[in-house]
């Protein structure tokens, strides 16, 4: 079950890459979705509630070829507030539910929660206390997230099933945005790093580092709507665990503002290399509140 692991692992670290939307108040021209950057924060008495659900689906891996279909969905909730005046801080809690599904199942399978003996589980996985600062006051569209992760699950494999993975995680991601004049073009950077640690005997990752640059375009043909592009590559450092991992991945999707408060979004990534890896695709929505 290693290889299953690690794809869940994989798909987890995309579904953290494209979370993480904490942003300034809105200003007075352009919409959430255009001044509301991943680097950006939001000010003192302000919410910024987040659900995210990322479903993977696999029926290839680097290990054997084609193999029977593997879903894994993570569905996750982050809240934030600002806190002081200068919004420089926010603090958060990140919530985590994950329900799987291997063996050829339908893809839509998950939504059932059977908890079928050798093919399915689901349930609540991972909390984190979680910190956004803007450690330069000057360069207010650089911003740092630090989560830490605290496991729910006592067996990442029971059945042969693999639910989550049973470790710590302690979560730093680096944002940078910058926009084109004429607000039509922005581009987006971030460098997430995770380093997972606790008792090796618990998870296939523990005492590993995994580093994750991604770039992400983005077009608005009106400041209510844009379409995006990206890449980003997974790099997995054996610090201990006796395993090692990579894999890159493309993909796009398009925001929508729907009100002021209110915004949509729908992500796709194909997995287009990698080794030790599953091959597979996400599919992503994500619904978003700034209030």
């Amino acid at each position: 079950m290693k290889k299953v692991r690690n794809h869940m692992f994989m798909a987890g670290m995309l579904l953290c890459s494209f979370l993480g939307f904490a942003q300034d108040a809105p200003a007075p021209q352009g919409s959430n979705i255009q001044n509301l950057t991943p680097s950006k924060l939001i000010g003192k008495g302000q919410w910024d509630i987040k659900w995210f659900n990322n479903l993977y689906t696999e029926t290839e891996d680097t290990f054997s070829g084609d193999i029977p279909r593997n879903v894994f969905f993570t569905s996750t909730l982050d809240i934030f507030t600002g806190v002081g005046e200068n919004r420089r801080v926010n603090l958060g809690l990140l919530l985590e539910f994950r329900s799987n599904t291997i063996g050829g199942r339908g893809v839509f399978d998950f939504l059932s929660f059977d908890g079928e003996e050798g093919t399915a589980r689901s349930g609540f996985t991972s909390f984190a206390p979680a910190i956004k600062f803007v450690p330069f006051k000057n360069i207010n569209n650089f911003s740092v997230q630090s989560a830490f992760f605290i496991p729910l699950v006592d067996n990442e494999t029971e059945n042969g099933v693999f639910l989550d993975q049973n470790g710590f995680i302690w979560q730093n991601r680096f944002f940078y945005d910058h926009t084109f004049p004429g607000k039509k073009w922005q581009i987006f950077s971030e460098l997430n790093s995770e380093l997972n640690f606790g008792d090796e005997a618990d998870s296939f990752a523990n005492n590993s580092l995994r580093l994750t640059p991604g770039v992400f375009v983005s077009y608005f043909p009106s400041s209510n709507f844009t379409v995006l592009a990206l890449v980003q590559h997974s790099q997995l450092l054996d610090l201990g665990s006796d395993f090692s991992q990579d894999f890159t991945a493309v993909g796009g999707g398009l925001k929508f503002q729907l009100s002021e408060p209110l915004n949509l979004e729908f992500l796709y990534t194909n997995f287009v290399r990698g080794s030790d890896t599953g091959l597979g695709q996400t599919f992503n929505i994500g619904l978003r509140a700034v209030l």
